[in-house]
C-alpha cells in the first residue's frame, strides 16, 4: 500500500503548495496529488493556482516522492493533445515520477470557457475519446482523430519520456470504472466504494487503485473538526452536487445547513493516531491500495511531523494486513 497526500490547492497560494510537497517528501510519503481546478469549492478556501506551473515547481523542489494530478479533465477547458503534451513534459521534469489522473470534470472548471457543459453520458464519450487522442500522441510520430466530439489536426508531442506516465482515471460509478478499465492503468475514487473496483476488475482493470481520505489533525478534536468544516464541507455534497454546480456562491448556499457535527461523520478529527488510521483502514479494506491523505485541519506542518512520528507505523500495519 503506497501512501500520499492530498496538496489542497484551493486553500493554499501555489508557493505555498510547492513548499508543502516538499515538506510532504520529508515526513515520508509516497506521492502528493493535486487537484487541476479553475475556481476554488468555497469561497473560504481563496486560491487555485495553475496545476501544472505547480507541478513543475514542485517536481525542481523534490527528488524522489511521485507526483500526480488528482484530476484533470482533459477536455472542454483543455484540449487532450494540450494534456499529452503537459504530462509528457511533466514525467520528464520529474525524472518520471509523474502520474496523470484524468475523470470527467466539474461545470466548476469547464464552464469558464464558454463552451457549454453536457451531461455526463457525453462527458464519458468526450473522455474516451481524450484518452484515445492522448495515446496516440505518446505513440510517437504525427497523428490525426475524428471523433464524435473531438478532433486532432496533424499534431506530433515531440518530447516523451522513455517511461510514458500511468493514466489513473476518476469514476464515481460503474461505467466509468469500465473506462479506467479499458483506457487506462488504474481506477481513482474518492469514497472507499468496492463496488467501484469490482466493475473495475470485471472489466479487465488491473492497475492501482486510487482514493482520497478526509482527515483532520489538530491537538484538540474541536479544532480540527472546525477547520475540517471550514474547508471540506462541500465534501459532504456528493459527486452528483459537486459535478453541476457552477460558481463558489452555489457551493456555499449548498453547505449553509452543514454543521460540524455532520463532518464529523466522514472526516476524522482530532490528534488520535489511533483513529485517523482506522479511517485508513476502511478504504484499504474497500480495496484501495493508493491513499491520498486529505488533511482539512489548520496546521499543515504539524500534520507532517504527525504523520512521520505517529501515523505512519500504524499505516504500515494497516497495509500489512
Amino acid at each position: 500500500m503506497k501512501i500520499g497526500y492530498k496538496l489542497f490547492a484551493e486553500a493554499y497560494p501555489p508557493k505555498e503548495i510547492v513548499r508543502q510537497a516538499r515538506e510532504a517528501e520529508r515526513a515520508g510519503f509516497d506521492f502528493v496529488e493535486i487537484s487541476d481546478h479553475y475556481h476554488p469549492w468555497l469561497y473560504s478556501h481563496g486560491h487555485s493556482g495553475f496545476v501544472w506551473s505547480m507541478l513543475a515547481a514542485a517536481a525542481a523542489a523534490t527528488e524522489t516522492i511521485g507526483l500526480a494530478t488528482g484530476v484533470t479533465c482533459p477536455f472542454i477547458r483543455y484540449h487532450p493533445a494540450i494534456i499529452a503534451q503537459a504530462a509528457a513534459t511533466t514525467a520528464i521534469l520529474s525524472d518520471e515520477r509523474f502520474t496523470l489522473g484524468v475523470g470527467s470534470g466539474e461545470r466548476l472548471n469547464e464552464h469558464v470557457v464558454g463552451a457549454g457543459w453536457p451531461p455526463v453520458s457525453v462527458r464519458h464519450e468526450m473522455l474516451r475519446e481524450s484518452l484515445e487522442i492522448i495515446r496516440l500522441l505518446w505513440s510517437g510520430g504525427y497523428h490525426s482523430y475524428e471523433g464524435r466530439h473531438l478532433t486532432l489536426e496533424d499534431a506530433r508531442v515531440f518530447d516523451l519520456p522513455d517511461r510514458l506516465p500511468p493514466i489513473i482515471v476518476a469514476a464515481g460509478g460503474e461505467r466509468a470504472a469500465r473506462i479506467a478499465a479499458e483506457h487506462g492503468d488504474g481506477l481513482f475514487a474518492t469514497e472507499p466504494d468496492g463496488t467501484l473496483i469490482s466493475a473495475y476488475e470485471q472489466a479487465g482493470g488491473t492497475g492501482g487503485r486510487y482514493c482520497e481520505v478526509p482527515l483532520a489533525w489538530a491537538e484538540d478534536e474541536a479544532t480540527a473538526a472546525a477547520s475540517a468544516h471550514r474547508l471540506m464541507r462541500f465534501g459532504l455534497t456528493g459527486w452528483k452536487v459537486q459535478a453541476e454546480l457552477p460558481n463558489p456562491i452555489n457551493f456555499e448556499a449548498a453547505t449553509a445547513s452543514i454543521t460540524e457535527d455532520d463532518v464529523r461523520g466522514t472526516v476524522a478529527c482530532g490528534p488520535d493516531p489511533d483513529r485517523h488510521a482506522e479511517a485508513v483502514r476502511e478504504f484499504a479494506d474497500a480495496g484501495f491500495d493508493h491513499l491520498a491523505l486529505m488533511n482539512s485541519g489548520p496546521d499543515v506542518d504539524g500534520f507532517f511531523d504527525f504523520y512521520a512520528t505517529e501515523l505512519s507505523g500504524r499505516l504500515q500495519l494497516v497495509g500489512s494486513r
